[in-house]
């Protein structure tokens, strides 16, 4: 990140930060490279745009000695949530509902979910879009008496704190189980030397589907039987991943968003 802008970030007249989970990684790179790369008056560093794993959350806090204020929100929606500014932040969760805003997490029947099991976000305020421009159809299939289905999978914690699970369209089922991609991603991501990762659904003619995982850890000597080991030790074996690629990097957009239809050999083990 400070050799894309041009210059250490550390020589910027700046207090705060916001960036993409991507960029804190490289920021951890960076300093864990022997740079300096963040000022020391720097007072908030904010996180949106993806989940933020609880692992980069606890690196960053140890190597620069702040929480990230991670936030929740879409185009259609503004801000939804937010954790707190000054109070607690919880590792993991994008925060509470932003004042007047509600949201709900609904399963796959249409009702409430049960209490910390995942369901569908949907969002109802004065914050939410009115419609799609000249997109009738879609402006319909988005809204479910009157709540917005923002298309992501949350739950809510014992605080009453949102945790995003991941897109609707990328939960996985596999023998009849769900699987939540953010779960395994957030296990692969407590193996040392593993910076980023995704987790993708592959066909699967006996159990629907079967997990596969594209992993990015810089340097050499890292073991996918390794690997998995650790993390059989840590998810259900159902979710653990069936085959495990190494890449130098994952395919995003200009936002830091991963596109995972760019990812090679999508559909095969």
């Amino acid at each position: 990140l400070a050799e894309a802008v041009g210059s250490p970030l550390a020589e910027k007249e700046c207090t705060l930060f916001f960036g993409v989970p991507t960029m804190y990684e490289r920021l951890l790179e960076l300093a864990e490279a022997g740079k300096a790369v963040v000022p020391n008056r720097m007072r908030l560093y904010v996180s949106g745009s993806a989940p933020l794993s609880p692992e980069t959350f606890s690196r960053f806090r140890d190597v620069f000695g702040h929480e990230i204020l991670e936030r929740y929100g879409m185009s259609e929606t503004a801000m939804i949530a937010s954790n707190l500014y000054a109070g607690p932040r919880g590792q993991g969760t994008v925060g509470k509902p932003l004042p007047g805003v509600r949201i709900r997490i609904v399963d796959e029947q249409g009702g409430a979910a049960a209490p910390g099991q995942p369901g569908e976000i949907q969002v109802r305020g004065p914050n939410v879009f009115r419609e799609y421009w000249n997109q009738p159809e879609k402006t319909a299939e988005s809204f479910m008496d009157g709540w917005f289905r923002t298309g992501d999978m949350g739950r809510f914690d014992e605080q009453g704190r949102v945790v995003i699970c991941g897109r609707a369209k990328e939960l996985i089922i596999s023998g009849g189980f769900n699987i939540y991609p953010q779960e395994v991603i957030n296990c692969l991501l407590t193996y040392p030397g593993i910076v980023e990762a995704a987790v993708v659904g592959v066909p699967d003619r006996a159990r629907g589907e079967l997990v596969k995982a594209y992993v990015v850890a810089p340097g050499d000597g890292l073991d996918e039987s390794a690997v998995l080991a650790h993390c059989r030790d840590r998810i259900a074996s159902f979710k653990l991943p069936r085959r495990i690629v190494f890449m130098d990097k994952l395919p995003r957009n200009a936002m830091g968003k991963l596109q995972l239809h760019l990812l090679p050999d999508r559909d095969m083990l």
